[in-house]
């Protein structure tokens, strides 16, 4: 469990005690659940990360909302974005393995993530990796819920594939920014788990029925 989990559900249930005590019983209920709620939300479940050389795997647990093809800096590239949903897991984790090149916070709104727009106009951390012959990007985009973004690491760090970066709290959305020359092994619609599930495959691109093409050309912050 992330330890945020415990510092919510630990408030909820002094809540719930002083309610119960000072007040009728039963207002302790609804404390009590909220502090259940985030005890279980923030879980952080161990997975099974695949070792296969050139796989870009899933950063984070939800639904794949759309994978096209837009430019960074005038150069193409492919994006897959994933929602996450306040019952998904909100632990993030790298992508590949390699070195964080760079990292960049974005102030913005709280937009919807399902909406397109958010990926550019919402809150934001934006995040590079360098490492296993590719450059992977990866946005931790806040939502309607998601009021935080937490990025545990630091430009010149190494991570592992599937390591632990951070989290979003509540709903929320990511990124993920691939160089075009990428096998795109999922689709819309699909659910995906962070650190388990293969959102690509360096070196065998071909297989492009998947990928639309994106109106929006991103900026030099993707």
């Amino acid at each position: 469990m992330v330890k945020d989990g415990i510092y919510y559900g630990l408030g909820m249930f002094v809540a719930a005690v002083v309610l119960g005590y000072f007040t009728v019983p039963l207002l302790a209920i609804v404390p009590l659940l909220l502090g259940a709620f985030f005890l279980w939300f923030f879980r952080d479940p161990e997975r099974a990360i695949p070792s296969e050389p050139g796989l870009v795997i899933s950063p984070a647990d939800g639904k794949v909302t759309s994978v096209l093809q837009t430019q960074v800096d005038g150069q193409p590239r492919t994006k897959i974005s994933i929602f996450l949903n306040v019952f998904n897991v909100h632990v993030n984790r790298s992508p590949i393995a390699g070195k964080i090149t760079q990292v960049q916070y974005q102030k913005g709104k709280f937009g919807n993530a399902m909406g397109a727009g958010s990926s550019d106009d919402n809150e934001q951390n934006i995040v590079t990796v360098q490492g296993e012959g590719q450059t992977v990007t990866f946005k931790q985009i806040a939502g309607l819920l998601a009021r935080r973004i937490v990025f545990t690491k630091s430009v010149g760090d190494a991570v592992g594939r599937g390591e632990r970066i951070g989290l979003i709290k509540f709903g929320s959305r990511v990124d993920v920014v691939l160089h075009p020359d990428v096998r795109v092994l999922v689709k819309v619609g699909d659910h995906v788990a962070g650190g388990s599930s293969v959102l690509a495959q360096q070196g065998t691109a071909g297989n492009r029925e998947n990928v639309a093409s994106d109106r929006v050309t991103t900026g030099a912050g993707v």
